[in-house]
């Protein structure tokens, strides 16, 4: 790509990123996503504890709240402990956490869908499926524990 051989400017991680954002626009893609599933899950994880954003037990569907051993409001602690460790798992291993928040999000569109009234949040949850999704993909690619990436890197010092 010739957008690899444009000068690199010195300095940190952070500007040498950004730079790369900027003439690589499939990498910038890949940052913004990476933020947005680092930072989104565990702000809205944080949230289930404390229901400042919404109350969240509102959004459990009756049924689902009738399956449950325990409390919506316990379920809803449990699920900010999944989103919390899911933001966490973007932020270490994209390229697998991405697909394991795009399952958990297609749980969440099940929930939505079976509950009238909530259909415009399942189609928004959808949305970050699909995002999720393409995030995972362009990890196979950026991600720096990327075989793929390795194998590129390798064929490339060996020429």
């Amino acid at each position: 790509m010739a957008a690899t051989s444009l000068p690199v400017p010195a300095g940190n991680g952070i500007s040498r990123a950004l730079h790369r954002a900027r003439v690589e626009p499939a990498y910038g893609a890949f940052l913004t996503l990476l933020a947005g599933f680092v930072v989104l899950p565990i702000v809205f994880g944080l949230d289930k504890f404390t229901n400042v954003l919404t109350n969240w037990e509102g959004y459990l569907a009756p049924w689902l709240v009738g399956l449950l051993p325990f409390s919506a409001h316990t379920a809803m602690l449990i699920v900010g402990v999944v989103e919390i460790v899911a933001g966490i798992l973007i932020a270490l291993k994209p390229r697998y956490a991405a697909y394991v928040v795009a399952f958990w999000l297609a749980g969440i569109i099940i929930n939505l869908l079976t509950y009238p009234g909530f259909y415009d949040v399942a189609l928004r949850d959808f949305g970050l499926l699909v995002a999720a999704l393409a995030l995972a993909q362009l990890a196979h690619t950026y991600d720096p524990g990327s075989s793929r990436r390795n194998h590129a890197n390798a064929e490339n010092r060996s020429r």
